[in-house]
């Protein structure tokens, strides 16, 4: 378990990558982004999580570059969108995004949502970026386990991650039980069930034990299952809040408190839907 911001997990080839990260799913391209990840690497933070459909990887990259941080000290992902997958589009979008980024390499490229036609295409192309040094780690966001052993059943590489929906209402233990058996690193996106847990009772109760508010109980319970998380957030106060997770510990107790309210709930699309 990660015990401070700048924490790392071990992934299946190596690579070390921060167990916290910053989010920047709808963050608006232009002077938002790049304050976002100033604001985020100037506190502490060493992990930036975009993609090409979000369509600020340039302000990230600006934002990257005014923060003085050292790239290498960054780890810094995208993903390939949908209507970018198969295999010599692949290869085109990750120069895209390269591009935007102003880097000549990823730490982690991940495919955003497994479409049924093209995901082992591919697939077979982020194998190629991988082999070839472009990008440090490959890995998926969005598989539930039947399209992980789709993929598995194929694949030369094991993915190093899956991102997905994670959170109190969202708890994919089955999900969690297959990566652990297969090296794979489960990350969370929307954390937070954006924003919707924020006022939960139950959270806000144990918050109080810690002086920590619900957001923070949220976030602490996903580095104690050993979950790498990246809120998304474009205000400064919240970002520093965000990060200040590392002074207390959730106990068994509430830890089991926090997995029983699970609801299977989601605030996004189903992966399902792209498998038909």
């Amino acid at each position: 378990m990660s015990n401070h911001l700048q924490g790392t997990v071990t992934l299946n080839n190596g690579v070390d990558m921060p167990a916290f990260g910053l989010g920047v799913y709808k963050v608006e391209e232009g002077q938002t982004a790049v304050a976002a990840v100033k604001t985020a690497l100037e506190h502490g933070y060493r992990s930036i999580d975009t993609a090409s459909f979000y369509q600020n990887e340039a302000s990230v990259g600006q934002g990257i570059k005014e923060s003085g941080i050292l790239r290498n000290d960054i780890f810094l992902t995208s993903k390939v969108w949908n209507d970018e997958q198969g295999y010599a589009s692949t290869l085109e979008a990750f120069e895209r995004s390269l591009e935007k980024l102003d880097t000549d390499y990823l730490d982690l490229y991940l495919i955003h949502w497994p479409v049924k036609e093209t995901f082992i295409d591919t697939w077979k192309a982020m194998e190629k970026l991988y082999h070839d040094g472009r990008v440090r780690a490959i890995g998926v966001s969005n598989f539930h386990i039947q399209h992980l052993e789709r993929l598995l059943a194929e694949a030369e590489v094991v993915p190093a991650v899956d991102q997905v929906e994670f959170h109190p209402h969202l708890t994919q233990e089955g999900l969690r039980a297959f990566c652990e058996r297969h090296g794979i690193q489960l990350e969370a996106w929307s954390p937070l069930k954006r924003g919707e847990l924020l006022n939960h009772p139950a959270l806000v109760t144990i918050g109080e034990k810690y002086g920590k508010n619900a957001a923070q109980i949220i976030l602490r319970w996903d580095v104690q299952h050993q979950v790498v998380t990246i809120p998304k957030s474009i205000t400064p106060e919240r970002i520093i809040s965000n990060a200040d997770i590392f002074d207390f510990e959730l106990t068994d107790e509430e830890m089991k408190q926090i997995d029983a309210l699970n609801e299977n709930s989601r605030s996004g699309s189903n992966p399902d839907e792209y498998d038909k």
